[in-house]
């Protein structure tokens, strides 16, 4: 598939919500405004993600097809898991050390990208209008069950694979039915009203508020029960608004450089943590006035520009890639 410019353009845009969600993660209980920007953020972002992931998943079926994605997300799972558990051990945490099959901090999404492929084997067989609603209803069914003690990144990986379906059945020809004037326009208005809502009633001093957002909690441990299931609903639908109103307002010109670093997405997903988690531990960040916002904006920018840079992909590329040339 050729490619296209919107997609990496909104694969870099995403990948660097994803390294500043993570950044300014453990000051959401300190500030308001960090924890509604933090909130907002993960309404929509990984949920995009998995959208982009399932447009580019057409291939699905194959044997060969399974075993290259095998090699290509099981094993550098298992590589980053070591890795991973390695840095926590150095940095002196030596109770993080869970087993094989719980990931590690975003090694979920390694996982879980593989399980949407195989369970897409299965799914693509129904039309859209009976897949994405079926797996929208077994996403909200899920909350009632704690499937924590499985691992393997279990409930993430059903509750958020409405949107891999989806992006399956995308097409380009429904990107460029969204990038419109008018949809640029109220998504603008929704999402100022939505960050103003967030900002007005989100509490701080609970995390429960954005634990809905993962998708890997059962509703009797965020204590809703009976309301669970609505909760969630409204969280599909918020995404699939923002992901929509995103679709509108990303660029799908090629600003050369930029945009081509957006097919180095998966070097920055990976590697992030290890400059993220030593910057956790050892206290080098800090947030005290609402304007230093803007410095986090700016290290997550350099952040994403190194790691998805030709020397660190280079080097780092027979780990992610498991190849030693492109």
């Amino acid at each position: 598939m050729n490619r296209l410019p919107f997609f990496d353009n909104a694969r870099l845009i995403l990948i660097f919500l994803v390294v500043f969600g993570h950044m300014i993660q453990p000051f959401a209980t300190d500030s308001q405004l960090i924890n509604s920007i933090y909130a907002f953020i993960y309404i929509f972002h990984m949920p995009m993600f998995i959208l982009l992931a399932g447009f580019f998943a057409k291939g699905i079926g194959e044997p060969k097809y399974i075993l290259k994605l095998a090699k290509n997300l099981l094993l550098p799972y298992f590589i980053f898991q070591v890795i991973y558990t390695g840095l926590y051990l150095l940095l002196g945490r030596e109770d993080v050390y869970v087993g094989i099959l719980k990931p590690q901090w975003a090694m979920w999404f390694l996982v879980s990208l593989f399980s949407w492929h195989i369970l897409l084997i299965l799914f693509k067989r129904f039309p859209a209008y009976v897949g994405i609603p079926l797996t929208v209803l077994i996403g909200i069914s899920v909350g009632y069950v704690d499937l924590s003690s499985f691992g393997l990144s279990l409930s993430r990986t059903i509750v958020f694979f409405p949107f891999f379906l989806a992006g399956y059945y995308m097409n380009k020809e429904h990107v460029v039915m969204l990038k419109t004037k008018g949809l640029r326009i109220i998504g603008l208005i929704f999402a100022v009203v939505l960050f103003v809502f967030i900002y007005s009633s989100i509490n701080i001093d609970v995390s429960l508020d954005t634990d809905w957002l993962t998708g890997a909690i059962a509703y009797r441990s965020l204590e809703a029960e009976i309301s669970g299931s609505l909760m969630r609903l409204i969280i599909y639908v918020l995404a699939t608004l923002l992901i929509i109103f995103m679709i509108a307002w990303i660029p799908d010109k090629n600003y050369g450089y930029l945009t081509k670093l957006g097919q180095n997405t998966l070097y920055v997903y990976l590697l992030h943590g290890f400059i993220i988690q030593p910057l956790r531990e050892f206290d080098v960040l800090w947030y005290d006035r609402w304007y230093e916002t803007f410095i986090f904006v700016i290290f997550s920018a350099l952040i994403v520009l190194v790691l998805s840079s030709k020397p660190v992909v280079t080097l780092t590329r027979p780990l992610v890639e498991l190849k030693w040339k492109k």
